[in-house]
C-alpha cells in the first residue's frame, strides 16, 4: 500500500471512529450569509459560547447589518466586548460589510450561492480578516459547499494524527485535508475533530489514554 492509499484508509477509519463516538452532528437551518460571516469574526481567538453571547448582543443592538455597519465603531465593540479583542472584531466587521456594499452595491452575500467554489473563496478573502477558515465556514454552514474549514483543534489534530505533514502550514492543511476529505462528510468531520481537540486530543495534556484514536494516532506511536 502507498503513502496516499494510507492516509486515505487511515482518514476513513477516523472519521468513522469519531462518527461511533460522537455521532452526526446535526446542524439547525443554514444562516443568512451576513450573520455568518459576522459571527465568523466574532469566532475568531474565541469559544462559541462567547461568540454566540456576543452575536445576542449585537442583534438585540443593532436592527440590520446596515445599523452595525453605520454605528459608531465604540458601540459595536461595546456591545461584542465578551468575545475578546473587540475593538479589532468591531473595526474588521464595519470594514466588511463596507466593502460588500462597495462591491455590490448593497449588503447581500445571496450571490456566492451562483459562483463555483473557489471563485466564492477568492471573493471572500479579499474581504479584510478573511482567511482560509473564515471563507470555509461560510461557504459550508451557509451555502453547503464541499469546504472543508480548519481550525485551531482541526490542525493540531489531523497533524498528530499524520493525516497531514508535520511542518504544514494552516492554508497547506486547508488544501491537503479538503482534498482527501469525502465531500458529504466534511461538515460531520470538521465539527467532529473540534470535538475531539476540545475534549480528548487537548493542546497541553492530550488524554491519549481515553483517546479511541490512539491506535491510528502516530503522535501517540512515538510517545508509547
Amino acid at each position: 500500500m502507498d503513502l496516499d492509499s494510507e492516509i486515505m484508509s487511515k482518514l476513513q477509519e477516523v472519521i468513522d471512529l469519531l462518527k461511533e463516538d460522537y455521532g452526526v452532528p446535526v446542524v439547525d437551518g443554514r444562516e443568512e450569509p451576513l450573520d455568518s460571516l459576522i459571527q465568523v469574526i466574532l469566532s475568531q481567538n474565541t469559544n462559541d459560547t462567547n461568540r454566540d453571547r456576543a452575536y445576542q448582543r449585537l442583534t438585540e443592538r443593532f436592527d440590520t447589518p446596515e445599523d452595525i455597519m453605520k454605528a459608531d465603531v465604540r458601540e459595536v465593540a461595546d456591545a461584542i466586548s465578551v468575545a475578546g479583542l473587540h475593538n479589532i472584531k468591531a473595526k474588521r466587521i464595519q470594514e466588511c460589510l463596507k466593502e460588500i456594499e462597495e462591491r455590490r452595491g448593497g449588503l447581500d452575500l445571496s450571490f456566492l450561492e451562483e459562483m463555483g467554489t473557489e471563485e466564492a473563496k477568492k471573493w471572500l478573502r479579499r474581504l479584510p480578516g478573511i482567511g482560509p477558515k473564515s471563507a470555509a465556514v461560510v461557504l459550508n454552514f451557509t451555502f453547503g459547499r464541499e469546504t472543508f474549514p480548519v481550525d485551531t483543534h482541526v490542525f493540531r489534530v489531523s497533524k498528530r494524527l499524520g493525516l497531514i505533514p508535520e511542518y504544514s502550514t494552516r492554508e497547506r492543511a486547508h488544501k491537503l485535508l479538503e482534498g482527501i476529505v469525502p465531500g458529504p462528510r466534511k461538515q460531520e468531520f470538521h465539527i467532529n475533530l473540534i470535538r475531539h481537540g476540545r475534549r480528548i486530543c487537548k493542546a497541553r495534556k492530550p488524554l491519549c489514554s481515553e483517546c479511541i484514536l490512539k491506535k491510528k494516532c502516530d503522535f501517540y506511536k512515538e510517545r508509547n
